[in-house]
C-alpha cells in the first residue's frame, strides 16, 4: 500500500452561451413532427452523454483504487450554496458530483481504502501546502497558486496536496 491520495473536485466556471426561445406554436397547437424528431435526437444525444460521464467516473475511480493507497481525501463540496451561482449551476449539475461520491465511498468500503472527507469549512484551495499560510486573495479565476513564501504550484495540485495532509477530517 502507499500513502494516501488528495482528491480536489475543482469546479471551473464555463462560458454561458445564450439560448433562442422554443419555437412553440400558440393557441395549444401541436408541434410538427420535425421538431418531435428534433428532441428525440436531443434527448438520446443527452443520454449518450450521460453514459460517457458515468463510463469516466468509473473508469477514474478504478485508476485511483488500483494504486492501493491506504486512504482517499476528497474535499466536502457545499454544492447548495455553489447552486446559487447561476453561472456554474446548470455546469455543476452535469458534474454527477454526487455520483462520483457515491461510488467512490462504495469503492473504498469494498476494497478497503480510508475515505477522508474535509470539514466544508477547509480552504484546500487557499493554504499554501508548504509553508500553510492561509491566503485570502487567491483568485478563483487563477490557475496557479502563489504563495508569498515563493512556493508556485497548480491551483488543484495544492489543494490535493492539502487535502492528503489535512489533519482534521471525517470518515465515510
Amino acid at each position: 500500500m502507499t500513502d494516501g491520495i488528495g482528491l480536489h473536485l475543482g469546479i471551473r466556471e464555463h462560458r454561458r452561451f445564450s439560448r433562442k426561445p422554443e419555437n412553440e406554436k400558440q393557441d395549444g397547437q401541436t408541434q410538427g413532427r420535425n421538431i418531435e424528431k428534433q428532441k428525440l435526437k436531443l434527448q438520446r444525444l443527452y443520454w449518450k452523454i450521460s453514459n460517457i460521464r458515468d463510463n469516466y467516473i468509473d473508469q477514474t475511480i478504478a485508476e485511483i483504487v488500483k494504486t492501493k493507497p491506504s486512504f482517499i481525501a476528497i474535499s466536502d463540496i457545499n454544492v447548495s450554496r455553489l447552486m446559487k451561482d447561476h453561472y456554474v449551476a446548470k455546469y455543476l449539475l452535469g458534474q454527477k458530483l454526487r455520483r462520483f461520491r457515491e461510488r467512490l465511498t462504495s469503492k473504498c468500503h469494498e476494497t478497503g481504502i480510508q475515505l477522508r472527507a474535509a470539514e466544508k469549512s477547509f480552504r484546500s484551495a487557499n493554504i499554501c501546502s508548504s509553508c500553510g499560510l492561509l491566503n485570502k486573495g487567491a483568485s478563483i479565476s487563477s490557475d496557479t497558486f502563489r504563495c508569498s513564501c515563493g512556493y508556485t504550484e497548480d491551483r488543484s495540485l495544492n489543494a490535493s496536496y492539502n487535502l492528503r495532509d489535512m489533519v482534521i477530517y471525517t470518515t465515510g
